[in-house]
């Protein structure tokens, strides 16, 4: 019974690539960041090939000797062809969608246009509207949301409309409701990737987001490995934002997490049932909680986290099990000029007992991990990517 874990490391970029500099993106490198903090290890990734892979750069002293003298997976660095540097866009592109054109983003707020048909659908009125730090913005409109009753609305430099409310004020889901009202509105060339329900608690000056965050995506515009794995009659399951970020296209199955943690127990749960087709993860905290904050130690010790549990994935995985790593986009947490995602190649390393490791040398899109998902099944991809099992895999049967 063949089954792929595909686990995205949510932002866990490997260097600029060529064109970063046009993003705003100078000398960014989440890894070699993150390397250099004492929280950081990683024998086990190491010990697949991470450091092996194209142009990896890590802090002096943070290699075990005799690790990187072999690896264990096939490994690759991804280069992004999409025009873009968000989550929406990356994972699109991973299934197979690239994106020529970049989702809109918008640096002064949304227009009127915009804005007008959403205070009179919504019945409420709207603060902030700018580009803004998610955890700060409830700080400085929390106060004015909760004596007016009007929404927060701000967004980012991704293709993000978000809307903070306190739970008190606004019911969840009623939140939610709004954010359907928005997805709604934000269509044809206003078509952000996300609408975001940030719903928040507390009082005056120490308010705080709660976890029930839910994601309104555009649903992706053409054919990816999702959909073509369903088609097929092969499971496709969704942990994590998976199922928010393609809109449900596609998907068999789903359950959202809390955090890298859950993400991860539930991925060992799956790998402990039967199926046969895709388990599709991601582990959401290295953007959300350490790159976009900035932090570093965090980060290598969410890093360093997922590492420790490795070996059990490893235990728990059949002899025509696939474990795929990889990452949609870049967050430096060392990067100071913003505190937004950056344009980076990310790892990609393939795991499995009939997988020869090899290198696969620096790709020209993340669509090659489609086609490589859809290659183990004897699926032709229809849309542009390359598979890397190519003399790769090999027969379980011998």
């Amino acid at each position: 019974m063949k089954r792929v874990f595909l686990i995205v490391l949510d932002s866990f970029g490997i260097g600029e690539m060529a064109d970063a500099p046009a993003y705003g993106d100078i000398h960014v490198n989440t890894l070699r960041s993150v390397s250099a903090s004492p929280c950081f290890h990683l024998p086990n990734l190491e010990r697949m090939g991470l450091f092996q892979i194209d142009g990896v750069e890590v802090a002096e002293g943070c290699r075990i000797a005799g690790l990187s003298d072999g690896h264990t997976a096939r490994i690759a660095r991804m280069t992004e062809a999409s025009r873009g540097k968000d989550t929406t866009i990356g994972h699109w592109e991973i299934a197979g969608l690239i994106s020529e054109n970049p989702l809109p983003t918008y640096p002064d707020g949304f227009p009127e246009e915009v804005l007008a048909p959403f205070r009179e659908q919504t019945g409420r009125g709207v603060l902030c509207n700018r580009p803004y730090s998610g955890t700060q913005v409830i700080q400085d409109y929390g106060k004015e949301h909760m004596r007016t009753g009007d929404l927060i609305v701000y967004t980012s430099a991704d293709s993000v409309f978000q809307i903070a409310a306190h739970e008190s004020v606004v019911p969840v889901e009623t939140l939610y409701d709004y954010c359907r009202v928005a997805r709604k509105i934000l269509a044809g060339r206003h078509g952000v990737g996300r609408v975001i329900a940030r719903p928040f608690a507390g009082d005056g000056g120490h308010f705080a987001r709660t976890p029930r965050r839910h994601d309104f995506s555009m649903t992706p515009p053409g054919v990816t490995m999702l959909d073509q794995l369903k088609q097929a009659g092969k499971d496709v399951i969704a942990v994590g934002k998976i199922q928010d970020i393609f809109a449900g296209q596609g998907i068999t199955e789903f359950v959202y997490t809390n955090g890298n943690e859950e993400g991860i127990a539930r991925t060992l749960e799956y790998l402990g049932k039967d199926f046969e087709g895709l388990c599709f993860v991601n582990l959401v905290d290295y953007d959300m909680l350490y790159g976009h904050r900035r932090d570093v130690d965090g980060y290598a010790r969410a890093l360093s986290y997922f590492d420790e549990k490795l070996p059990l994935i490893f235990q728990k995985m059949g002899p025509e099990d696939i474990l795929m790593l990889t990452a949609d986009h870049g967050c430096d947490p060392a990067y100071q000029a913003s505190t937004d995602h950056t344009r980076e190649y990310t790892p990609f390393l393939v795991y499995g007992q009939g997988v020869a490791p090899g290198n696969c040398g620096t790709r020209k899109t993340f669509a090659d991990i489609g086609a490589t998902v859809l290659q183990y099944f004897g699926i032709t991809p229809v849309f542009r990517g390359q598979g890397m099992l190519e003399e790769a895999v090999q027969d379980i049967q011998e």
